[in-house]
């Protein structure tokens, strides 16, 4: 059958087939071949042996491996991407030499950006039992950037049952049924200090529950990865003690010298006036008094303006494009501007190839890049789990 281009209807339908394509020449297709060839054998009755192209969301085209980001053709160890965002830890296990066997994302646009650079439509909802089906078995390392939601807990002597109701609960489910031999995951530094460590205690009682060796550490990107943003994030990394014997040689990476400025990371030519502020902004003569270097990054901050005299970018949020708290501003020779969407996944350790869709809005780049991981960062800790799980003492 010759596929010249095809268009699915419903997101499930698209990452089913995406992840069949991905796949399809190894063992992990099989939680999607079935789905997938009925979506395909349908499309070919339909118009007479050639898949076209019917009315839907967005395109899909047999190319979709002429992506920034393909898998590696000879992978040397296999994961999956929950709460995969725009595929901050996608980037990081690929460029190791990982294989993405399944990525979960619920909110749409992500999904757009995401398989833009990989040429995959993630899942949705992963607390849904319907996305959960399609996990392979087998994969080495489950990576989630699971979101920061608080669960009150009057006491942390049930482990696994405290989670219930919770993000984390779907996690560690998926870690229950699957097994992988190495855990990674990324969250805010709150979540250590959290209802006085109370929700942390919980979280590491219920791996070490389920057989895992709990490591963790809070790391900032302008002390661990050379990258100019003060961003502090905490790093749980989990090891199956018993497929993964010599989890205790495993090491945090350790504090490097920052040599990149926010130079580095900002384009100065820009002349996108939907970045530049004017007249009719109504604080905009607070601006023009106070923004006066052309070397830090300032930030709004509702009434007034503060600078960052540390020549790194404050921590980027997801409402930094939308005028809300701590929008980051620059001083260049055009004007005073917010950051480009582009250059707040500068700030966050993206390669310079990875790419938004052009038809996405700023506001959905904007919360997209301050959700977003340092990929940076992401990528130090990722080579030493490695290192443990591809050489078994």
């Amino acid at each position: 059958m010759k596929m010249t281009k095809f268009q699915i209807t419903t997101n499930t339908d698209s990452a089913i087939l995406t992840h069949y394509l991905q796949n399809k020449d190894c063992k992990y297709c099989l939680p999607f071949e079935k789905d997938a060839l009925r979506l395909l054998n349908e499309e070919e009755n339909e118009n007479d042996g050639v898949v076209a192209e019917p009315s839907g969301s967005y395109s899909l085209f047999p190319e979709l491996f002429s992506v920034p980001f393909p898998a590696p053709e000879n992978p040397k160890f296999t994961f999956i991407d929950l709460f995969a965002g725009i595929g901050g830890f996608r980037i990081a296990m690929q460029s190791l030499g990982g294989k993405c066997v399944y990525s979960s994302e619920w909110d749409v646009q992500a999904q757009k950006t995401y398989f833009e650079n990989f040429g995959e439509v993630p899942f949705g909802d992963i607390t849904k039992e319907s996305t959960k089906q399609f996990i392979p078995d087998g994969f080495d390392v489950l990576c989630a950037g699971f979101p920061c939601q608080a669960f009150s807990i009057a006491g942390y002597r049930r482990g696994f049952e405290d989670t219930r109701g919770t993000l984390f609960f779907d996690v560690a489910e998926i870690i229950r049924r699957k097994r992988p031999k190495a855990v990674y995951l990324e969250n805010v530094k709150n979540l250590y200090t959290h209802d006085d460590g109370k929700t942390f205690a919980v979280i590491k009682k219920t791996l070490e529950e389920l057989g895992y060796v709990v490591y963790h550490k809070v790391m900032n990107a302008m002390e661990y990865a050379n990258v100019p943003q003060n961003r502090e994030r905490i790093f749980i990394v989990c090891f199956d003690s018993k497929q993964v014997a010599n989890h205790m040689d495993f090491k945090f990476p350790e504090k490097e010298m920052l040599t990149k400025g926010i130079s580095d990371c900002i384009d100065y030519s820009i002349t996108d006036s939907e970045l530049f502020y004017t007249d009719s902004f109504p604080h905009y003569e607070e601006l023009k008094r106070d923004v006066k270097s052309k070397d830090t990054i300032y930030q709004w901050r509702r009434q007034y303006v503060r600078e960052n005299k540390s020549n790194v970018c404050p921590t980027l949020t997801a409402n930094m494009g939308t005028g809300g708290h701590n929008v980051p501003l620059i001083l260049t020779d055009k004007g005073i501007r917010k950051l480009s969407p582009k250059e707040c996944i500068n700030f966050q350790g993206y390669p310079e190839k990875y790419t938004f869709p052009s038809s996405l809005a700023n506001s959905a780049k904007y919360k997209q890049a301050g959700n977003s991981v340092v990929v940076s960062l992401i990528t130090k800790v990722c080579r030493q789990i490695i290192s443990i799980i591809s050489n078994p003492s």
